[in-house]
Formats: structure tokens, C-alpha cells, sequence
């Protein structure tokens, strides 16, 4: 992938270093010799990832960090805090001034590149995320979505495979500052566990005693419903080899031991972030998909959908030689529904007359609303005088118990009208039956309502 990063560093040696470096991995890199001309570049253009150097003139790089977390222009771009002071006191005073990781001096190549790869792709979903909490501002979302964002990298559910009783301990104790941890000492139990456990992150000892964790991590990546559960490992120094392999079968991250409890937090953090930011992205596509094929207030599918879906049912029928049916249903005297009991009543028939036409259709029947009080249901493998048995059946549940309008309106009886029409022809089109069902439907209501007529084909 690629992005923008901004490295800030005053010493020029260490700059040009550190953009080679990003160069070489395709990375667009801006550069900073200062804390204000930093906060400058950040506020007049587009920057995904920050690497700051702490020990700077005049304006330190922690001072840095709390300007450009403090401005609500760019408090979402991640930071890297880029050091040669390996001291928890240092990492500390970055957490608190909003730093998202660090960097020890020498900074070492694959640390470089993975965590720039990191933030960067959470900087991605930061940004869907709030362009889509721009769109919404009018609806008061904007605020909430904020806060969201703020929180989002807490109280997370973690799941920690580690066999060693005093290693577990130290890690467990760090995490639950923020996060909810579990603990698996054998990999096939916690392989069992995580699809159920609704977890945000696995995190996965490389030094089991008994097991191979690698083998762990690629079972959980090669199952489809933890596919995309964020996997942390723990390594030891000088495994490189096993580093390599992991983050190429889609290992997110890794820490190196002995485990800082401040690195930790910062990164188990940005994990739980990218997770919760797609899961929401994910659902929020799902729900654009049904707003766009489902009717929303039946939940049945719409015309559109109703459209493409028979055309694809029919050239399946019409290649095979099977049979296709289709009913069209017209609620009888809607309008004196609306007129009599109001909008609210009606709207209320609807949802139920979806109901109970779902109820009496095969999982492999397509019931659509046409748009007002008319439906269509679509029949595979269903010829003409099946169809209108289904029909009739329709029919009859439809008349036979009332329908509930609301506390102020009560019970209000429904009856419905039934068109048939069946794939019979050489020439038929989807066109050509759903006018025969339309034709159908109007000598059922021509003919007095309540009933079932099939086309005169």
C-alpha cells in the first residue's frame, strides 16, 4: 500500500535515512527539520502518518504531538514517536501526549515499515469513518461518531495464547488497564474458542513450550470467520526468520521481548482500532446493499431487485426447460384503508401482508413489493396450476384473520386479489408474463376481489 508520511527529524542524516527507507516500500514522504514547520505541512495538506523525532530544538517532539492532537484538524493522524531514549518514562509522557507508537533509535527496517503499514491503513479507515460522520452531522451522528473514534481503541476483548504461568501475568496485568483478556495455555483449545469469543485481537506467544504458535496463526487466518481478526505476536530477540514468515501468512503486528507494557498498550490499541473501524465499514456497506434491493417497509425485496432477479430466473427456466410462475397480489380497497384508519393503519397492513407472504412462500420463492399495495411473487421450478394452489393459499391467509392497524384503529379485515401466469411459451419474456400476471390481476378485481384468476393463455 502507499501513503503520506511526514518524518520529522532536525539532524538531516536521520531524515534522509528514514525516507529512503519509506521510498524504497513506495511510500510518498514529506520532511520536517522543526516542531512548527511540522504543524504547518500537517494543517495546510494531507498527511496519513507521522514519524517525530522527540529530542528536537526548541519545541520538543512531544510538545509537537499534543498541539497536533489537540487541533481537531488533525488529532486523527497517527504518530510515531521516533527515539533514542529507550526509557518507559519517555513512552509514557508519548501516551499522554497521544503518540499511536514508538520507534528505538537505531530504527530497525521492518519495525519501520510495519508499523507505518499499521497506522496507515487505520488512518484509512479513520477517514471513511469520518467523511461518512460529516454526511450524518445534520442527523447529530458527528458528535457521537467522535467520541467513538476516541474510544474505540478500549475495552476491547483480547485473547492471549501464552503457556508460560509468569510471562502470561506480566501481560495480562498491562492489558487490563484498558482491555478485557482472556487466556489460553494450548493452541487447539484457543482455536476453538476464538470464532465464538466475538474477540478484537489474538495475541500469540512464537516460544510455547508444547506448540507451534505460527501454526496457530495460520489455522485462524485460513478460517472464514476469523479471517479477519487482527493477530499480535510475541517474539523473542533475533527470530527474524519466524518474524518474517508470520507477517507473511497476515500477522498484524509483533512485539518484541521483554514486553514494554506502555509499546504493548499503544499497539494492541491501534489493532482493536482497525478492527472495530471495519466490522462498522462492513455492516454500514451491508446495510447500503439491503437499502438498495430491500423495500423498507416490508423488508421484501423491491422492484429493482425484482427486475434483474426475474431475468436471471427466467434464462435459467427458459435454458433448462423448467417451469416459472409468478403472482401478482393486489391488497383489495387500500385506499379505504388509509382513508378510514389513517396512513399509520396501512402502513401497519403492509408490513404485516409482507409477513404472512413470506410465511407461505419457499425459501427459493422471491416476494417482492412492487410499490403500493401491490406484490409480486416469483416461483421456480412452479407451473401454472401449482401456482395458483400457492395463490389461493395466499389468498386464504390473507382473509382469514384480521389484521392488527395499531392500539387506536385495532383489528381491520384484508383481502387480497391474485393474478397468475406462467412461462408457457417460445417467445415469452419476463415482460410479456408479468403483463399477463398484471392482466390476470385486473379481471380478479374486474370480477368482484377476493379471489385467484390465472391468465387466459
Amino acid at each position: 500500500m502507499t501513503a503520506r508520511v511526514l518524518v520529522v527529524d532536525d539532524v538531516d542524516a536521520n531524515v534522509k535515512l528514514l525516507e529512503a527507507r519509506l521510498a524504497a516500500e513506495y511510500f510518498e514522504v514529506r520532511t520536517a527539520s522543526n516542531g512548527p514547520e511540522a504543524l504547518q505541512i500537517c494543517a495546510g495538506e494531507g498527511t496519513d502518518v507521522i514519524l517525530l523525532d522527540v529530542m528536537m530544538p526548541g519545541m520538543d517532539g512531544f510538545e509537537v504531538c499534543r498541539r497536533l492532537k489537540s487541533d481537531l484538524q488533525t488529532q486523527h493522524i497517527p504518530i510515531i514517536m521516533v527515539t533514542a531514549l529507550d526509557q518507559p518514562a519517555d513512552r509514557v509522557k508519548g501516551l499522554e501526549a497521544g503518540a499511536d507508537d514508538f520507534l528505538t533509535k537505531p530504527v530497525d527496517d521492518l519495525a519501520l515499515i510495519t508499523r507505518v503499514k499499521n497506522l496507515a491503513r487505520l488512518k484509512l479507515l479513520t477517514d471513511e469513518m469520518l467523511m461518512r460522520a460529516s454526511t450524518e452531522e445534520q442527523m447529530g451522528f458527528a458528535a457521537a461518531m467522535n467520541e467513538k473514534l476516541e474510544e474505540a481503541g478500549r475495552d476491547g476483548r483480547v485473547l492471549l495464547v501464552e503457556d508460560r504461568d509468569h510471562a502470561a501475568e506480566r501481560i495480562i496485568a498491562a492489558l487490563e488497564t484498558e482491555q478485557r483478556v482472556g487466556l489460553q495455555t494450548d493452541p487447539v483449545s484457543a482455536l476453538l474458542e476464538v470464532p465464538d469469543g466475538d474477540y478484537d485481537l489474538l495475541i500469540v506467544s512464537l516460544n510455547l513450550e508444547n506448540a507451534d504458535g505460527l501454526r496457530l496463526c495460520s489455522q485462524v487466518r485460513s478460517l472464514d470467520r476469523t479471517r479477519h481478526l487482527p493477530i499480535m505476536i510475541i517474539i523473542e530477540p533475533g527470530e527474524e526468520a519466524r518474524l518474517l514468515r508470520g507477517l507473511d501468512m497476515g500477522v498484524n503486528d509483533y512485539i518484541v521481548r521483554p514486553v514494554d507494557p506502555n509499546e504493548l498498550l499503544a499497539r494492541v490499541r491501534t489493532q482493536i482500532k482497525r478492527k472495530r473501524f471495519t466490522d462498522h465499514l462492513r455492516m454500514r456497506l451491508e446495510e447500503t446493499v439491503e437499502m438498495a434491493i430491500l423495500d423498507p417497509l416490508t423488508s421484501l425485496h423491491n422492484r429493482r431487485y425484482m427486475g434483474s432477479h426475474l431475468n436471471t430466473l427466467f434464462e435459467e427456466a427458459a435454458q433448462r426447460g423448467r417451469p416459472l410462475a409468478l403472482l401478482e397480489l393486489d391488497i383489495d380497497h387500500f385506499k379505504a384503508i388509509n382513508d378510514s384508519f389513517g396512513h399509520d393503519a396501512g402502513d401497519a397492513v403492509l408490513r404485516e401482508f409482507g409477513k404472512r407472504l413470506k410465511r407461505n412462500i419457499r425459501g427459493i420463492d422471491l416476494a417482492c413489493r412492487l410499490g403500493g399495495e401491490e406484490f409480486v411473487v416469483v416461483m421456480p421450478d412452479t407451473d401454472r396450476e401449482q401456482a395458483c394452489l400457492v395463490g389461493e393459499r395466499l389468498r386464504q391467509c390473507i382473509a382469514k384473520t384480521p389484521f392488527f392497524g395499531g392500539d387506536a384503529t385495532g383489528n381491520i379485515d384484508v383481502t387480497a386479489s391474485v393474478g397468475v401466469a406462467a412461462l408457457e411459451f417460445p417467445d415469452d419474456t419476463p415482460e410479456i408474463i408479468l403483463k399477463r400476471a398484471d392482466q390476470a390481476l385486473y379481471c380478479a378485481k374486474r370480477d368482484g376481489r377476493n379471489r385467484v384468476v390465472a391468465d387466459a393463455a
